[in-house]
């Protein structure tokens, strides 16, 4: 519904800053009908001529300067409803008063100044008709045809009503239809340029959203690889120590490489599929629709609200401390209050922040004593992962780090709405220490 360089071609050539016409057939138009008033009026212009005395040539050149003036009628309708006015009483001018008035009444002229001018066009034709009318009865008057005093007044009127009415009136329908054209116009721009801003608005906000998606999912990647491998790595290197002097134990080791590369590959394949099926990161609403409403503030009121897949619990951390255990480490368990169940994403949270922990143990503080703290309360969990300092004996696995393993735990933490602090201890170690919110155990949940 906009005014494209399309729409413009196909309604016609413009001419734009050549006078006030924006189109050739405007220039045409007005052209056209100027010449067929001046003709007009200089034909009535001989009768003028004959009626006043004056010399013929004169009368006709009065007649075509008059309907000529019907070109400007676009750029001074007032002035050329004022001409046929002046001229009325000559008795021309009949089409320039038609279309004067009918440009007045649709031109953006004040409504008080196109009455004002339409009430003075038809006293002045309703005054000639009248007259005229007069003349014509009285040069009868020997005639039968005698009308009564009322005939004169009506037919007056009724001229001067028809040539003032119809122009006016079919100008101000086309004045008001012009005028809703182009506000319809101007809403359909507004809503083209709102239409393009949401179009702009979500493009980002689904790029967040992967970028959002992405970041968790090489978070999670990045948690069960690092465990398990390192790990791995852990258990070879003491594989390679041990082979020589105890068969047994080395063989024992080689197993439990064995089925932490089978369990590093089982979570990555689950995640993996999870990708490769394209679910939704967003929950749909009930019925399957995601309400209007909620599309303009979904990025900006709160975070992407992912469905939590089946993942760690906190009833395997003991198996999780156990494999660290089976690594060489030396870390004790410590459970207060008793455990129940919570939300599956808090419960994955509080794993992976225990896993992580015990991971950097691995990677940095070879050796080193290990405490796993969990804390069970009203509506929160609280997990504390500390290591003392490295025993200077334990050789290092050569781990690499990647740095990213304490800020991906303050990110799982802080988007739970919990607390997360690490930081190194007086004694030499570090500490990792995180608290969860229980969202299932909130009031008025």
């Amino acid at each position: 519904m906009t005014a494209t360089g399309a729409d413009q071609e196909a309604a016609g050539a413009t001419t734009r800053g050549y006078w006030w016409w924006e189109r050739r057939r405007g220039v045409a138009l007005d052209v056209g009908l100027a010449l067929v008033s001046a003709l007009e009026c200089g034909l009535e212009g001989v009768g003028f001529a004959e009626d006043t005395g004056l010399p013929v040539p004169l009368g006709v050149l009065f007649g075509l300067l008059a309907g000529s003036v019907l070109v400007v009628r676009r750029r001074w309708p007032i002035a050329v409803v004022l001409v046929s006015i002046a001229t009325t009483p000559a008795e021309m001018g009949f089409l320039m008063a038609l279309v004067g008035l009918y440009t007045l009444a649709a031109s953006d002229v004040p409504r008080r100044i196109t009455v004002v001018l339409t009430g003075m066009t038809f006293v002045g034709s309703f005054i000639v008709g009248y007259v005229r009318l007069r003349q014509s009865v009285s040069a009868h008057v020997d005639t039968d045809f005698g009308p009564g005093g009322w005939y004169i007044p009506l037919v007056s009127l009724f001229m001067a009503l028809g040539l003032t009415a119809p122009a006016v009136l079919f100008g101000l329908y086309i004045g008001a239809r012009r005028r809703l054209m182009e506000s319809l116009r101007e809403r359909a721009d507004s809503l083209e340029r709102e239409l393009s801003l949401l179009a702009d608005r979500a493009e980002e906000r689904a790029e967040w959203a992967r970028t959002e998606e992405r970041t968790r999912i090489a978070r999670e990647m990045h948690d069960v690889v690092a465990h398990r491998v390192s790990l791995m790595v852990v258990h070879a290197a003491a594989l390679q120590a041990v082979a020589p002097k105890d068969p047994a134990k080395a063989v024992r080791n080689a197993v439990l490489v064995g089925d932490m590369g089978r369990q590093a590959l089982t979570e990555l394949r689950e995640m993996l599929g999870v990708l490769r099926s394209g679910d939704a990161l967003v929950a749909p609403a009930a019925g399957g629709r995601v309400p209007l409403a909620s599309v303009g503030r979904t990025a900006v009121e709160a975070p992407v609200e992912v469905a939590a897949e089946d993942g760690p619990r906190l009833c395997e951390v003991e198996a999780l401390v156990a494999q660290s255990r089976d690594a060489g480490m030396a870390v004790e368990l410590s459970v207060d209050g008793e455990l129940r169940g919570y939300a599956p994403e808090v419960e994955q949270t509080a794993y992976r922040v225990v896993q992580e922990a015990l991971t950097n143990v691995h990677k940095h503080a070879a050796g080193a004593k290990t405490w796993v703290r969990l804390a069970h309360r009203g509506a929160e969990v609280a997990m504390q992962v500390e290591n003392g300092p490295t025993d200077g004996v334990t050789a290092d696995a050569g781990l690499p780090s990647g740095g990213n393993g304490l800020v991906g735990m303050r990110e799982r933490v802080l988007g739970l709405g919990g607390v997360f602090v690490s930081g190194p201890t007086d004694a030499g170690g570090f500490r990792v220490s995180a608290v969860l919110p229980d969202a299932s155990a909130a009031p008025g949940v």
